[in-house]
């Protein structure tokens, strides 16, 4: 079944030529993107209604970034042309679906006043030269430089151009000096990289060996990646990120954790042990342009998962559901049972709750009845794993290139088939669209968690003496982890919920000398509450839909 991504503009040459004019005149920073400000002035050329220009602009910026690129500005300009000729703006409207539309010989739009804007554009000496995709090489986003070491100055907001530069500009600025200063990076999480905050949306499949996590991944890019191998025996044993790339490669996982360019670099914490499990699928696919997908080698069962994994499968799983958008978890109707490995993976996507999806695959190799007792049994060995008294969304399917064996469900079980398959690819769908949110989700979560680091290092660098005893003090603080968390919960009034792993804590904490931490440094903290409070709030603010 065809997945549709974000609609992507289509036209004709001639008219992306005359696009490309308009985008460089529109574009008055000159740095490849249309902000919200620009629109308006650009977009009233076009003399349509308020309510059009704005509906104009909620699916040309589907990823509610803030801004428009090149493919963006197309969409919304064939959206005007459209509204000009009398049709109603909908979401559908330049779908692949919709055959109403001839993308490719739709005439551009009528712009009142543009020549003239032109010809004083012309006349204006050149500031910087496009490519024909419309990204500008004289000025990189204002972004690019804020994370150098020598980066010393303040960025005013006006610099900012999108969501996402905002949220970089606050997290050099607020964030990671808390971050630097009471080693949070070392406790919960590597510092954050410019490619982290560029990444395109991850969906991450997990599952035990044979339930269909590659062959997943290759219905919905409709052919198979460099590296793949399936069969019914354990075949994927490395994580292998799937992205696009000019050409189709694969990329040995050491080379990937150092690419700048690449979120990956924190996966050099788990050592050449795990580097070496690990691997980059690159080809180019339009599906690929909007996700990368995360193939994990199958969750194994009794003597085997505790003799046979060379690095920390729990803590690189964990490390991958922070990063990802959403997390696939793939059963099969014959391997229904949650083996001790599992349970431990499951466990450590505690915080994620909101991304998981469960997917009931191969259910077409049982009838209807036997699918029933299935899918309770499933329900069952879920609930006793996830503790949590809402019940999952479960999907069921067959996602392989087979029509569904009609002869086993039944024509019953085939429709259900078809819907359930609908509802999960409508998910997927609406990872871009909701990419910006989650990023925001993140790195507020992030911060929270921050703030909490701070809290509890500094309480257990006051609990140490001046002098005598330091390291007794040290073991007994160590020893009674759990309690200590409830004196900073108490002091601060924190919620319980957001306090970290105890264990995990003090496996790192061994590691350290107390005495050697900062203590609480009240301005840091109320700068992280400032960005909470007021910052994002008024970023979000300035870049949403400009009509509202």
């Amino acid at each position: 079944m065809e997945i549709s991504p974000v609609p992507i503009s289509t036209c004709s040459k001639e008219n992306q030529q005359i696009y490309q004019e308009w985008f460089d005149c529109a574009d008055t920073d000159g740095d490849g993107r249309i902000t919200g400000s620009d629109a308006i002035k650009f977009f009233a050329l076009s003399n349509l209604p308020r309510p059009d220009l704005k509906q104009v602009w909620a699916i040309a910026d589907s990823k509610r970034q803030g801004f428009l690129g090149f493919g963006e500005f197309i969409t919304a300009m064939q959206l005007v042309s459209l509204a000009q000729a009398g049709q109603s703006i909908t979401q559908d409207l330049l779908s692949s679906e919709s055959a109403a539309v001839d993308l490719v010989n739709l005439r551009p739009p009528t712009m009142t006043g543009l020549d003239a804007l032109l010809a004083k554009k012309k006349r204006s000496p050149k500031t910087n030269e496009s490519d024909s995709n419309g990204s500008s090489h004289s000025q990189p986003s204002p972004a690019a430089g804020w994370f150098s070491s020598k980066s010393s100055k303040k960025i005013s907001l006006s610099s900012v151009t999108s969501i996402v530069d905002g949220l970089k500009k606050l997290y050099i600025q607020k964030l990671k000096p808390l971050e630097v200063t009471y080693r949070f990076n070392d406790f919960v999480s590597p510092s954050l990289t410019n490619s982290d905050f560029d990444a395109k949306p991850m969906v991450m499949l997990l599952g035990q060996y044979s339930t269909g996590k590659t062959t997943f991944i290759k219905h919905l890019l409709k052919s198979s990646y460099p590296g793949a191998h399936i069969g019914p025996e354990p075949t994927t044993d490395r994580f292998v990120v799937v992205m696009s790339g000019p050409d189709e490669r694969s990329i040995p996982g050491n080379t990937v954790a150092v690419q700048a360019d690449m979120p990956f670099s924190g996966l050099t914490t788990f050592g050449t042990a795990f580097l070496s499990k690990f691997q980059c699928s690159q080809m180019p696919h339009p599906l690929l342009e909007h996700f990368t997908f995360v193939d994990t080698p199958g969750v194994l069962s009794g003597e085997k998962q505790r003799t046979q994994r060379a690095y920390d499968f729990t803590g690189v799983t964990s490390w991958f559901a922070a990063k990802c958008d959403l997390i696939l978890l793939l059963f099969d109707p014959h391997k229904l049972d949650v083996s001790d490995e599992f349970k431990r993976v499951i466990s450590s996507l505690r915080g994620h709750d909101d991304k998981i999806r469960v997917v009931l695959n191969k259910a077409d190799q049982v009838d209807t009845q036997q699918l029933m007792r299935v899918y309770g049994a499933l329900m069952w060995s879920l609930g006793k794993v996830i503790n949590t008294p809402e019940v999952m969304r479960v999907y069921i399917g067959s996602f392989n290139d087979k029509p569904v064996n009609e002869a086993a469900t039944g024509p019953i079980g085939k429709e259900l088939f078809e819907k359930e398959q609908e509802d999960l690819l409508s998910d997927l769908k609406d990872v871009p669209k909701k990419a910006c949110d989650r990023r925001i989700n993140e790195f507020v979560k992030r911060a929270r968690a921050a703030k909490i680091h701070a809290y509890i290092i500094s309480h257990l660098r006051k609990e140490m003496p001046a002098m005598m005893g330091k390291a007794k003090t040290q073991q007994r603080l160590i020893d009674n982890l759990e309690d200590e968390f409830a004196k900073v919960q108490r002091e601060f009034h924190l919620p319980p919920g957001d306090f970290p792993n105890a264990e995990h804590f003090r496996e790192t904490l061994s590691g350290y000398n107390i005495d050697k931490f900062e203590k609480l440094k009240p301005k840091m903290i109320q700068a992280v509450d400032d960005m909470l409070g007021y910052d994002i709030p008024d970023l979000l603010k300035n870049f949403r839909n400009p009509y509202d």
